[in-house]
């Protein structure tokens, strides 16, 4: 009797449950961190803005100057100073105003500005028709961030703008974890490379370069061990060679039940199998396990094994592959948005298993599903947006509110 296959859930969570983030941290300059994962909370050492500053340019003023202020009565006062963003002005005196520009600093004494299209200058002299509100257009000391507060949290993705705001408070490097590394190849006699011959019955070979490119704008440091003939030894041996100096080991092709399927009785030889076959369309035959090292280097390697069908490849890397990652880089959330979205189409024979439907965001704001939803149509993933996350057994009609996982949230 075959053994059921595995949940989605359940095999997402058994995955999450073996990956322990990276425990190696590296100091980095901020200006080289994006993409980064951080070690560690950081702090802000300073108020932003550390001063109360203008957010517009006009007049700094005492509200009091200005009670009386009407369009049929404006109040005329002198100009005493003027303060450009980076300089200090003196302590503004009753009855006068200062010229202040974008991110100058709020004089002494001073409660309001005034905006320079709200105020008539006249040489020395600018006149008021109205009373600004108290502390308009002025932003006020730790507005942003206060002295001590957590500006960026420990396991967050470094985004241009997170390193921008560590930046603002100062901080000219970052504690990060390491890369993780991870061991790659793939096996089939039938593959070829681009560039060479296309014998008879063979193709070439688009997992190397879907899961590379996916495995580095992780960031990772990957290890392209290439192509791998389908015997029990060579698939042994890549396997040694790929649990050498890396965290992960991610294998496309040969997890099946094939004779030519070499990769389960390897890693079975070679350390331990924990989990294989997952009840999803595409990307049943998904193989969770763990290689151990050299007698030199102790320890294990993680290893998942792909299947050999492209799109089965690329939506079980999103799926499971990537969100492992993201743990053993020390992120905590890791879970891909979903938006509800109509379905502009209808699906009557839904698998007995969970699927993953390549759909397309159409213009009047609805999703269209790929006609030839094949494991092997690697055009569906270009054309489309996203991924229909479809329960088992689950008809879809036209109109129906589905769940949308789309690629720009699972590729970054």
């Amino acid at each position: 009797m075959k053994p059921a296959l595995l949940p989605f859930d359940d095999a997402r969570a058994a995955l999450l449950e073996q990956a322990a983030p990276i425990d190696e941290v590296e100091t980095v300059d901020t200006a080289a961190a994006a993409g980064r994962v951080l070690a560690a909370d950081i702090r802000s050492t300073l108020d932003v803005p550390p001063r109360d500053n203008t957010q517009m340019d006009g007049y700094a003023v005492r509200r009091a100057d200005l009670l009386q202020a009407a369009p049929e009565r404006p109040v005329r006062l002198p100009v005493a100073q003027r303060i450009p963003a980076g300089h200090v002005g003196r302590p503004l005196k009753a009855g006068e105003a200062a010229r202040i520009f974008t991110g100058g600093l709020v004089p002494e004494g001073a409660d309001a500005i005034v905006m320079q299209e709200m105020a008539v200058a006249d040489g020395d002299t600018v006149s008021f028709s109205q009373c600004p509100a108290p502390g308009e257009w002025i932003r006020r000391t730790g507005e942003d961030i206060r002295n001590g507060s957590v500006i960026l949290a420990a396991g967050a993705r470094l985004t241009p703008q997170a390193t921008g705001l560590a930046a603002s408070v100062g901080l000219a490097s970052l504690p990060v974890r390491r890369p993780v590394r991870v061991g790659c190849f793939f096996t089939g006699d039938e593959l070829a490379m681009p560039g060479e011959p296309l014998r008879p019955g063979a193709i070439y070979n688009s997992n190397r370069y879907v899961l590379g490119a996916l495995i580095r704008a992780m960031g990772c440091e990957l290890v392209d061990l290439g192509n791998v003939p389908d015997t029990l030894a060579a698939t042994r041996e890549a396997l040694r060679r790929a649990a050498q100096g890396n965290d992960l080991i991610v294998t496309s092709g040969g997890v099946s039940v094939g004779e030519e399927d070499h990769v389960k009785p390897a890693v079975e030889a070679e350390g331990e199998l924990r989990m294989w076959q997952i009840a999803i369309k595409p990307g049943k035959p998904l193989a969770y396990g763990r290689v151990r090292r050299g007698v030199s280097d102790a320890g294990i390697a993680h290893f998942i094994g792909l299947p050999g069908n492209p799109v089965s490849s690329f939506v079980t890397f999103l799926l499971l592959v990537r969100p492992f990652v993201q743990r053993l880089q020390g992120m905590a959330d890791v879970a891909p948005r979903a938006l509800p979205m109509r379905a502009d189409f209808d699906w009557p024979k839904p698998d007995r298993r969970r699927e993953f439907l390549r759909a397309k965001i159409n213009a009047d704001g609805g999703l269209d599903l790929f006609p030839n939803q094949s494991s092997a149509v690697l055009t569906s993933t270009v054309w489309g947006d996203g991924l229909i996350d479809n329960p088992p057994q689950h008809a879809i009609a036209r109109g129906d509110i589905v769940r949308f996982l789309p690629f720009s949230e699972l590729t970054k």
